[in-house]
């Protein structure tokens, strides 16, 4: 994976639950990061859900989602697979499969009912579980006096940066994780708080997972 590019996935794997007009729709989601994944998923939930007689799906696979695939698994044509697919993507999501189960409740949806029943379904899974993104950061090592501790802790509050890890000996050793971007800045504004008396250590750089708002 290149670091160039935010990828944005859900952060677990998961399962929501709607009853639309007394059918049990079953919205099962997945990170899969090839078709052999995606494939094995489909599988697992199939046979999690064997007495259901609609397993529709859709996956998106790639970091540019080269591979796609949508099936309405009996349901009518274009009311399923393509809806999910439809959904995945305007989420902006990466490297995802989903399996929406159907348990039918007597009551027919008509195919613009269908549509907007998996589409949603689809939509609150991942609302459900929650998005994150794969963001490039760069880690920094801050190191300094316990009488400079409470104005570092106040600045890094307000730039809504989180302690990944402290160490307390003689002296403090904080570490932080920032996206590459505002590395410069923030080492600027930490030095001027602390009027140069601080250690800034820069460490590697690494794609991790940052939880984002629903959008």
């Amino acid at each position: 994976m290149t670091t160039s590019k935010k990828s944005l996935t859900i952060k677990q794997n998961g399962e929501n639950t709607q009853i639309i007009k007394k059918s049990r729709f079953i919205a099962s989601m997945a990170r899969t990061s090839s078709q052999a994944e995606a494939k094995a998923f489909i599988a697992q939930v199939k046979a999690t859900f064997h007495d259901a007689r609609h397993h529709t799906y859709a996956y998106l696979i790639g970091h540019h989602n080269e591979q796609v695939k949508a099936s309405d698994n009996g349901e009518p044509s274009g009311t399923a697979g393509i809806p999910e697919l439809k959904t995945l993507q305007l989420l902006g999501l990466n490297n995802v499969t989903v399996v929406v189960t159907r348990y039918f409740g007597g009551i027919k949806l008509g195919a613009g009912g269908l549509m907007r029943a998996y589409a949603g379904s689809v939509t609150a899974c991942a609302k459900a579980i929650g998005l994150v993104q794969q963001v490039p950061q760069r880690e920094l090592t801050l190191k300094l006096s316990y009488h400079q501790l409470g104005a570092v802790q106040q600045y890094l509050n307000t730039k809504q940066l989180a302690i990944a890890d402290a160490t307390y000996g003689t002296a403090v050793t904080l570490t932080v994780w920032l996206d590459c971007e505002r590395v410069d800045q923030i080492r600027t504004e930490l030095t001027n708080l602390l009027a140069g008396q601080v250690t800034l250590i820069l460490g590697r750089t690494a794609a991790r997972e940052v939880p984002i708002p629903w959008p």
